[in-house]
Formats: structure tokens, C-alpha cells, sequence
């Protein structure tokens, strides 16, 4: 018995939780992948697995539905695996370990995956009733999605028939999304010098961030651990001569990093001096980030003294000075819709690497914007600043914006069907978080679009949370839409 059996609709849970115990975090497609082809293999469905394993299931219609317009559902097979820092789980080779709490399902210990984890879950089940009445179904699930869409980038939709397309990667029951930004994933590099010197060893810890999406929850204003440990650095190099010997952060550049560690070496007799200022800036990004970070925290153990390799005087002045002054956050609010973000960015991955007597410090961005222009703007900032420092960027990812569309056949129908159910219109709008709807719209032509999901809290952080109830009433819904003839 699984520990969401007897939840329904039992299938959609069935699913979800076959899926939860395949390890599937993003760059870990293959188990994932063949689960699916098997999944299609066994039930003669015609399926196609491209070489990056993107999977294509078709299911025809039907008998009544031949005449009815295709209708491709969509989501992608990949999740952002994070885990709590006393979590021994190895999620590259592990599956999760889902528990229920009232009306809400959860991982132990790790992000859930219900992003986007329900889409495959919706999608499976419908593809294995013998009994719902609906037209052809197309099912795309692609590969990557939270690191750069490349699945989607890469993937051949030729075999595809329609034109009609719910993209299942949302998490607000009610809200139907028609547009989104575009976005691009920025690496920045710094090259530093090592060297061997003697000293005592400082272990600086940022931890207890709230975190999230970078797209969805980036206006609420969250501290960002790399950001807080470039300013903590910067300060410190103020007042007392500190080297970096190791620095580290983050697991996605499109997920707001909850903690940083950082190995410094300071003179024997600076360590008083270093340990009050670190304590007195605690202290201030306490009290700052009290109504958005209340849990966070940061400290500076005391370690061993003697010899370690480390980046020198000149460069951690450098590195800390280029974390310090780097953007986070919002860059612009939309003029159209007030209360939509336009241009943001997110630091999501940092490390530093060698062991030698040159490194290289790893700077990760998630940029976004509704706005093209704007978003060659920002990436450019990001540039201009990292040649400043001495370094360089590399973009990659980048993906265009899904444009709003006025005249949509399928939000009307999902509007009628929506108002029938629930008594009261859907909300219609636009988000500034990335979907794979803008990459497939460019590959199928007049694609008319439409993003849903069920009620998800925290996404890509160890507090995600599926809602039972909101997750059976979007089945309903699908179910109901499907059966309904145009």
C-alpha cells in the first residue's frame, strides 16, 4: 500500500506517487524517461523518445471524437531536488518519501515535484482510462525544464496533429496563465589566484532563507544567501585582511538559494575583531529581513589554525567586491499590468573552484523579462560588471516569451467549462515565471494555449506542498473539458 493510496482520483495519485519514487531531478532523465516509454510500450500507444529523452504519447479518440480538434497536454518530467541540510537522502539515486498532512501531500526532508511531477501524473492517467470520453490526446513531456527548457528547445513536435495545447506547469487553481517572460541563464566567471598561507580558519554560514521560485515568488522582497554573503564578505575585507578558501551555494539558477558556506582565513589576531563584526552584521540583516526572513541566520565557527590554500589578498578583495555588486530582484514592474513583474534576476549558483594556483569563482543568474530589450539590457549589465571584475559571461537558455493571445477558441471553451463548475469566471493573466509555452508555440503553428494546475505551495523548496482537494477538482475539470464537444 502506498502512502497515497486511497486518495483520489486514485489513478492521478497512483501516479504521482510511481513517479515520486523515481529519482528525477533535472539532469537525471533517464529512469524517468524509460518509465514513460514503458508506460506507453504497455499499452500500445504510439510514443516517440527523441535522443535528449523528451517522450511524445499519442491516444486516439474516442469513438464520437474523431471530428473533435486534438488537444496536446503538456508538462515536463524534470523537478528542482533540493533537501533539507540534515537530509542523508541521495536524490540522484533515491526516490522521495511522501507523507500527507490534512489536505496536503509532502516530501520528507525534500522539494515534492509537484512541479511538475502532477502534469505527468494528470497526463497518465488519462492516457490509461478505458472509460473518459475525449478527442486525440498528445502528450508532451519534455526533459530540462528548470534548467534552461532544453528538452523543449530540442525536441521535434513534426508527429504532432494539433494546435490546442494545456500546458500543466501552474500552481493556482483558478488562474488561467496566456502569457509569460522570457528568460536566459547567465555564467558569470572570474578567474582567481591561489596560494598557500598560514592562518586561522573562519566558517561563515548564511542558513534558515526562505528561498522559492525565482520567477514566481521573486517580488516578495526574500533575502538571497549569495547576496547576503557577498555584502558579509565585502564588509569584512573592510576592516580586516580576509582570504576565501572555499565558497559555495545554491542547486538552480532559477530557485532563491536558502544557505551559503564560506571557509575564510584571517590572522590569529584578527579573529576576535572578525568574529564581533560578523555577530554585529548578523545582528543588522536580522532586523532588515525580520518580516520577510524571520528564521535567518548567520554564523562564524571557529576552525583550526594552520596551513590552507586559499584565493589571495588581492582576489577575495576582487570576488567579494563583484558579489557585493551584483543585482537581485526586481528591475522593473510592468507599465501595462501594475502588479506584474516586467525584468528580474536571480544568483542561484555560486562556487568556487581549484585547488591549484588559479580557480575560477562560478556565478549562476537566472535573468527574466516580458520585455526583450529589457532582458538584453540586464544581461549586459551582468557583462559589463563581471568584465569590470575582471572576468567573463556566458548566456545560454535563452528563451523567448509566450505572447498574449486575444482571440483563443480554447480559453473560451476552458472559461465555459470553468464557470460551469465552480459557478464563478477564471481569472485570466500573465506571469513573470518561465513555461516552455513561448519554445512550442514558435514549433507549432497558430498554437493556441492555455497554462493550469493545481493549489501548490513552495515550489522548488523543501516546504512544496500539493493540495489533495484542489488536485481532484482540476481532474474533474480536465475531465469535463475533454468530454465536451466544440
Amino acid at each position: 500500500m502506498g502512502v497515497l493510496s486511497g486518495l483520489k482520483p486514485e489513478k492521478v495519485f497512483h501516479y504521482f506517487e510511481e513517479i515520486a519514487g523515481i529519482p528525477h531531478g533535472s539532469g537525471n532523465m533517464e529512469q524517468i524517461s524509460g518509465y514513460l516509454a514503458e508506460f506507453a510500450k504497455k499499452r500500445g500507444l504510439f510514443y516517440v523518445q527523441d535522443e535528449w529523452k523528451n517522450i511524445i504519447i499519442r491516444k486516439e479518440a474516442s469513438p464520437g471524437y474523431e471530428n473533435q480538434p486534438p488537444v496536446i497536454l503538456q508538462g515536463h518530467m524534470d523537478m528542482v531536488a533540493v533537501k533539507k541540510p540534515d537530509c542523508d537522502k541521495d536524490m540522484t539515486r533515491e526516490g522521495l518519501c511522501l507523507a500527507v498532512r490534512g489536505d496536503e501531500i509532502y516530501a520528507v526532508g525534500t522539494s515534492l515535484g509537484g512541479d511538475d511531477g502532477i502534469a505527468v501524473a494528470y497526463s497518465l492517467a488519462l492516457l490509461d482510462s478505458d472509460t473518459l470520453q475525449h478527442p486525440r490526446l498528445e502528450v508532451v513531456i519534455t526533459v530540462d525544464e528548470e534548467v534552461g527548457m532544453d528538452g523543449a528547445r530540442n525536441m521535434d513536435l513534426s508527429c504532432l496533429t494539433g494546435n490546442r495545447m494545456i500546458n500543466l506547469d501552474s500552481e493556482e487553481e483558478g488562474i488561467f496563465l496566456a502569457s509569460c517572460a522570457g528568460g536566459a541563464r547567465v555564467c558569470c566567471l572570474l578567474p582567481v589566484k591561489q596560494e598557500t598561507g598560514r592562518g586561522a580558519v573562519l566558517t561563515l554560514s548564511v542558513q534558515g532563507l526562505s528561498g522559492g521560485h525565482s520567477g514566481a515568488e521573486i517580488h516578495k522582497g526574500r533575502a538571497n544567501a549569495i547576496c547576503l554573503t557577498g555584502r558579509i564578505l565585502y564588509r569584512l575585507m573592510q576592516e580586516r585582511e580576509v582570504c576565501l578558501c572555499s565558497l559555495e551555494s545554491g542547486i538552480a539558477d532559477n530557485a532563491i538559494p536558502r544557505e551559503a558556506t564560506a571557509e575564510i582565513l584571517v590572522r590569529e589576531e584578527d579573529v576576535p575583531a572578525v568574529t564581533e563584526l560578523a555577530a554585529a552584521l548578523a545582528s543588522r540583516l536580522k532586523e532588515e529581513f525580520a518580516g520577510r526572513d524571520p528564521l535567518l541566520s548567520v554564523e562564524l565557527v571557529r576552525g583550526e589554525t594552520g596551513e590552507r590554500r586559499h584565493v589571495t589578498l588581492e582576489d577575495t578583495r576582487r570576488t567579494a567586491a563583484f558579489l557585493c555588486a551584483v543585482p537581485y530582484g526586481v528591475q522593473a514592474m510592468s507599465a501595462d499590468m501594475p502588479e506584474l513583474v516586467e525584468t528580474s534576476l536571480n544568483p542561484g549558483i555560486l562556487r568556487l573552484e581549484g585547488d591549484g594556483e588559479s580557480g575560477e569563482l562560478r556565478l549562476e543568474f537566472s535573468v527574466r523579462s516580458s520585455v526583450e530589450s529589457a532582458k538584453q539590457a540586464l544581461t549586459e549589465k551582468l557583462r559589463a560588471i563581471t568584465e569590470l571584475a575582471g572576468g567573463n559571461c556566458q548566456v545560454s537558455g535563452d528563451y523567448p516569451g509566450w505572447k498574449y493571445r486575444k482571440d483563443s477558441p480554447l480559453r473560451e471553451k476552458m472559461a465555459a467549462v470553468y464557470e460551469e463548475m465552480y459557478g464563478t469566471p477564471p481569472r485570466v493573466e500573465a506571469i513573470h515565471a518561465g513555461l516552455e509555452c513561448g519554445i512550442l508555440g514558435s514549433k507549432i503553428k497558430d498554437l493556441d494555449c492555455v497554462s493550469i494546475g493545481p493549489q501548490m505551495t513552495g515550489i522548488h523548496t523543501v516546504e512544496e506542498t500539493l493540495s489533495i482537494s484542489s488536485t481532484a477538482r482540476v481532474w474533474e475539470f480536465l475531465v469535463r473539458l475533454l468530454e465536451k464537444k466544440d
